[in-house]
């Protein structure tokens, strides 16, 4: 079939990272690293599509316009962010989660 890594180390690899960033975003508090943690699980979906992709439809390109797609959305979804905490700082001098909890409009 495929001459390449097997299918088995890329979604222990995917498993892994998504672990991770489930992990770092129900345990950390600062607003940074759970951004972080969510980039580190979206970036797993990423893999398990481009692997799926690979040895179940090779000539196929779908898995990679997802991944795509999907690297879209968390571009923006960051720029986002990081301007929503970057107001959050200048309004409480402050990043953790525990410290913001008052909301303004």
């Amino acid at each position: 079939m495929n001459a390449g890594i097997p299918i088995q180390f890329f979604l222990i690899l995917a498993t892994l990272m998504f672990f991770v960033g489930v992990y770092g975003f129900l345990s950390r508090r600062n607003l940074i690293t759970i951004l972080m943690s969510l980039e580190l699980v979206l970036n797993s979906v990423n893999i398990n599509f481009m692997a799926f992709n690979r040895y179940l439809f090779p000539h196929k390109m779908e898995g990679m316009f997802f991944s795509l797609f999907i690297i879209a959305v968390v571009a923006a979804e960051a720029a986002v962010a990081i301007a929503i905490i970057l107001n959050i700082y200048r309004r409480f001098t402050t990043i953790n989660v525990e410290d913001v909890d008052e909301m303004k409009y």
